[in-house]
């Protein structure tokens, strides 16, 4: 049970943290701004929950961990409950804070498409940016737990993708951290918000296809368990 309460504590404080670097200040953090709000959030979740739960805190990332048989079914359906969840949580507080506290809204967090590129083009640029995001991931890590500098791989990336596609898309490849905002963001958010759950979904399906082929099969460290099948 801690490691889905991990993930859902994780995802809501990923999504506070970084799409409220969009909400409370776009305009002064500026889009790099914006993706180092997310990737410091996901680097320090890394640490602080990756030994717990994977701190996978996205749904693409567990699909990705599916299918390279990381974990069972089971326990990726509960993570993704949790992770959706704790978005919704997290943006949440965010219409919270601004509501209480008097703060300015400058967007609403939602990702979307339309104004500087299509659907077909938001649905490949949110694929090509989760699969190398997920890539990284099940690249740097062993089984579900996060060792060493796994966690700074795993945060510079997704500061990365997200500078890559801020302008464009918001940068989603975390179909939760689309799910929150656009369930406060109106009919247009909600009406998009497909895209964003499908697309990162097929771009973490695919990085699993990957690391096979890249590497050899894992010998445990001495700091490391074996590998266990578990299907």
């Amino acid at each position: 049970m801690n490691r889905y309460i991990a993930e859902g504590a994780g995802t809501a404080l990923l999504v506070f943290l970084g799409v409220g670097g969009a909400v409370f200040g776009l305009a002064q953090l500026g889009a790099v701004g914006v993706a180092l709000a997310f990737g410091l959030a996901l680097l320090a979740l890394a640490y602080a929950i990756g030994p717990v739960s994977g701190c996978h805190v996205n749904p693409a990332v567990t699909v990705g961990m599916l299918l390279a048989r990381r974990i069972t079914p089971v326990e990726a359906g509960v993570y993704i409950v949790a992770q959706v969840a704790g978005g919704i949580v997290g943006m949440g507080v965010i219409r919270l804070v601004t509501a209480a506290g008097g703060a300015t809204m400058q967007v609403n967090g939602a990702n979307g498409y339309g104004e500087r590129i299509n659907a077909a083009g938001a649905f490949l640029l949110e694929a090509i940016l989760t699969f190398m995001l997920v890539l990284v991931y099940l690249m740097v890590t062993r089984r579900n737990e996060v060792y060493g500098f796994d966690g700074l791989a795993i945060g510079l990336t997704l500061a990365l993708v997200t500078l890559v596609g801020i302008t464009l898309t918001g940068t989603s490849v975390n179909p939760a951290r689309s799910i929150g905002p656009a369930v406060f963001g109106g009919w247009t958010a909600l009406s998009q918000v497909w895209l964003f759950i499908i697309a990162p979904l097929v771009g973490g399906a695919l990085a699993a296809l990957v690391p096979p082929l890249l590497r050899e099969p894992e010998t445990p460290t001495a700091n490391e368990p074996p590998s266990e099948e578990l299907w």
